[in-house]
This record gives C-alpha cells, sequence and structure tokens, in this order.
C-alpha cells in the first residue's frame, strides 16, 4: 500500500489524519510515531483482531474507526485516550463489551452489524454520550444504568433480539430519534396492511442515479403502464443488507403502511421480476426545484444536521415548512408510526418552503392503545424542535426590516411564538411537550396572525 510505505518512511509526519485500508493483518506500530498530531485514525476494512498497549501512546486522538475488521471485543485500552470521543466498529465479530472499556469522552459509538448479547453495566458511566449505534446484534435487553445517559439523543436498536422496549428511554430528557423495528416484541404491535400496486421491472426503463443512501440505490426511470402513457418515477432498488437504521424490509414495510399525505414523498407501487429478485419500490419523481433542506450530522455536530454557510431562510418559508413537516409527522403517528429520523437531510423542499419528509429506514412501529403511545411521539417532538430551531437559527433578518410597522410588530410576534413552541417541543421533560396535532394547531395560528 502506498500509505503504508509513506509511513514508514517518516514522509506522514505530523498529520492529523491517517487512512489505512486493506490488508493489515496486525497494527502497524509505524503510527505510533503519530502520536504528537494524529486526530482522525481509520483503519476500516483490514484484518485487525486487536490493538496493542503502546495504542495509548496516541494521546490526541479524536476518532478511530475500525469498521470491517474482525475484532471479537471492544478494546479497553481505547480508555486510556483521554480525547477520544468518536469510535467506529461497525461489521466486525464483536461479542465482548467489557466493563469500563471506554471512557466517558465518548459521544458517538458505533458497534452496527456485530454479535452483541448484553452491554456492560458501566456504559452508565458514559455520561458524554449522544449517538449510539447497537442495530444488527443480538442483544435481549439494555442495562438499566443507561438511564444514567442523559445526553443520549440518537440510539438505534433495530435487529436485535429485543422482548420489550426499556420505558427509561422514553424518560430521556434529550433522545429524539429512536429506532427499535426488527426486534422481537415489534410482532406484537398491530400494522393496519395496505395494498400497493405490483409494477413489473419490464415496465420500467432504468435511467441515472439520483443518490445512494445505506439501504439502497435511487434511479430516475420511465413507467410504461399497459395501456397508460409513460411517466417519469424514481425507482429505488434495496442492497439487502442491515444498515446503521435497520433492515430494509422493515424499511418497506413502514413506506407502505404510512400511506399518502402532501408532505409525504409517497410510493406508487411495489417492484416485481426484478434482477436477482431484489426488492425494490416505484416513487413519485419529485421535481428538480426540490433541493435537500439540510445536510446530515458531521464529527463536530454529532447528532445535529448541518447546513450550507449560505442557508437562509424567510420566515414565510419556515412556516411552511414547519406546518407541512408536522402535518407529515401527525399523519404518521396517527398510525402508529414513529418516522425516527426526522431531519433536514431527510427533506426535499422547493423555494415557496413546501415540503416532502422521505426515508423511511430507521421508521419503527407503536402500538396506538399502548400506555406508551404519547410518550413515543413526544420523543420524535424533540426531533421537530430540533428542526426548528436550526430553521429560526437561520432566519432572514432583513424580514423585520419593513417600513410598515404593524408588520414588523406581526413578524416579530410570530417568531416569539415560534420560539416559545420550539422550546416547548425541546423541552427536557417529555410529558410536558405538544403532540403534533397541538403543533400543527399553534402553525395554523402562527400564520393567520401574519
Amino acid at each position: 500500500m502506498e500509505t503504508i510505505d509513506l509511513l514508514r518512511s517518516g514522509q506522514l509526519t505530523g498529520v492529523k489524519r491517517l487512512n489505512l485500508y486493506g490488508g493489515l493483518a496486525q497494527f502497524p506500530s509505524e503510527i505510533l510515531d503519530l502520536a504528537d498530531s494524529l486526530e482522525i485514525l481509520d483503519l476500516s476494512d483490514n484484518h485487525l483482531k486487536s490493538l496493542p498497549d503502546e495504542f495509548a501512546q496516541l494521546k490526541k486522538l479524536k476518532i478511530v474507526f475500525f469498521n470491517n475488521n474482525a475484532f471479537e471485543e471492544v478494546p479497553a485500552i481505547l480508555s486510556q485516550c483521554p480525547d477520544l470521543y468518536m469510535i467506529g466498529f461497525k461489521s466486525n465479530r464483536i461479542t465482548t463489551f467489557a466493563e469500563n472499556a471506554l471512557s466517558p469522552t465518548v459521544r458517538w459509538l458505533i458497534l452496527t452489524n456485530n454479535r452483541l448479547e448484553q452491554l456492560p453495566i458501566s456504559i452508565g458511566n458514559l455520561t458524554n454520550l449522544q449517538k449510539l449505534m447497537l442495530a444488527g446484534n443480538e442483544l435481549r435487553s439494555l442495562p438499566d444504568e443507561m438511564a444514567l445517559c442523559l445526553n443520549l439523543e440518537l440510539i438505534r436498536l433495530a435487529a436485535n433480539r429485543l422482548e420489550a422496549l426499556p420505558t427509561w428511554l422514553l424518560t430521556l430528557p434529550r433522545l429524539a430519534w429512536l429506532a427499535y423495528s426488527g426486534n422481537p416484541f415489534c410482532d406484537a404491535i398491530p400494522v393496519e396492511e395496505r395494498s400497493l400496486p405490483s409494477i413489473d421491472w419490464s415496465d420500467l426503463a432504468l435511467g441515472d442515479m439520483l443518490g445512494q443512501g445505506a439501504s439502497g440505490v435511487i434511479s430516475k426511470g420511465i413507467w410504461t403502464a399497459q395501456q397508460g402513457q409513460p411517466q417519469e418515477v424514481a425507482i429505488k432498488i434495496f442492497k439487502g443488507e442491515i444498515t446503521s437504521d435497520g433492515l430494509p424490509a422493515d424499511e418497506m414495510r413502514a413506506c407502505i403502511a404510512a400511506g399518502s399525505h402532501e408532505n409525504l414523498v409517497g410510493l406508487l407501487g411495489k417492484l416485481i421480476n426484478t434482477p436477482e429478485d431484489k426488492a425494490g419500490l416505484v416513487l413519485p419523481f419529485v421535481s428538480p426545484d426540490y433541493k435537500n433542506l439540510g445536510k446530515p450530522p458531521d464529527f463536530d455536530t454529532c447528532t445535529r444536521d448541518t447546513y450550507s454557510l449560505d442557508a437562509a431562510f424567510s420566515l414565510p418559508v419556515i412556516l411552511r415548512i414547519a406546518q407541512g413537516i408536522a402535518a407529515a409527522a401527525a399523519h404518521l403517528h396517527s398510525q402508529g408510526i414513529m418516522h425516527s429520523d426526522l431531519y433536514a437531510h431527510n427533506i426535499l423542499v422547493n423555494e415557496s418552503g413546501h415540503s416532502l419528509l422521505g426515508d423511511f429506514g430507521a421508521a419503527s412501529f407503536y402500538d396506538l392503545s399502548g400506555c406508551t403511545g404519547q410518550a413515543i411521539e413526544r420523543l420524535e417532538v424533540r426531533a421537530f424542535g430540533c428542526l426548528l430551531e436550526d430553521l429560526l437559527d437561520r432566519c432572514k433578518q432583513e424580514d423585520l426590516s419593513s417600513p410598515a410597522n404593524s408588520q414588523i410588530d406581526s413578524q416579530v410576534e410570530a417568531i416569539a411564538t415560534l420560539r416559545c413552541l420550539q422550546q416547548d417541543c425541546m423541552n427536557p421533560v417529555p410529558s410536558i411537550r405538544p403532540l403534533f396535532i397541538q403543533i400543527c394547531e399553534i402553525l395554523v395560528t402562527i400564520e393567520q396572525k401574519l
């Protein structure tokens, strides 16, 4: 490998980030020579099984990735890296997560697609933990001590062996994004099955790729139904692999159950007779006028979306986006569906503010008649509050410079009311938060006063 040769020759002295992919069976000792500078280390896609004790010399490390390796346990030596806050071990063979293996500095922990049957009690000591990825393991329960992780904002629990959803999860003050589909307790949740037309692969002409996510590839296409006019569509072909959010089959089920709504991307049909019998869906083609509202979180923001530096929204656009997404969420929760990934990067919006919520990869069902139904909805209300906060933080200030004093007053009042709503949605006591139907009513009142 060219990079390992550069490392061994000393040409990488002083680098802050190092990526070494492919073929490594042992930790290269030359990495230790970068101890005075190295902050991000990515050793994914190798054959590593362990880390040496000398790894503790890397005192400036902040982020490490060991995805797609052969680790069978979480290396306890990581606890001796004092600045380490992001750790990734996706798709290893981890069965053991020892007590006190990690430092309380950890904010973001990725253990997706491993073989964990239990978590250590000491995970409750990770009081800075914000993002925890555990989909695709063999967990039967979570330790009650995790209730001490009061900063936890996002957790992925899909495709495990959980017999019940811990009730303390729904009391965490900052939790906003929870996914748990594909667990045994989900089998008892009643789901209204919807019929969906079948669309034969032979009736489609596949075009350019529009995008690719963890669960599948979306391409532009032309659908020519029998005795019908050709129409532009989007075609999603699922990869069939477990993702950080869950299983593609659960995503398809949630997409179909969600039904139609003017603020959801929607569905046209389910694919049949595809090459290699891969699962797929046909969606309406969304006009290029619609753009992603935001970008996914980065290393620094951890759980919060990012935006372009020039992102700014007028008050009417903010209000319309908020109304559309609140209405879509109210529609989903009326059917016992939690989107679980209510983020700006999963929202398409046009210049006028009309919005479309998509990507059901993390969606989870719940029993509307159960005692936890409203608690689950109020959890997602916090995610909406985060979105509203992002939009208000980027409100165009020129909206307040109108010569008409009455208009200025009404806009100032509207922004203040929206701020109050945002804070109510993010109340650290979940039971006090409004429900989505109440949010919709408040937003209509604000619009009427403008």
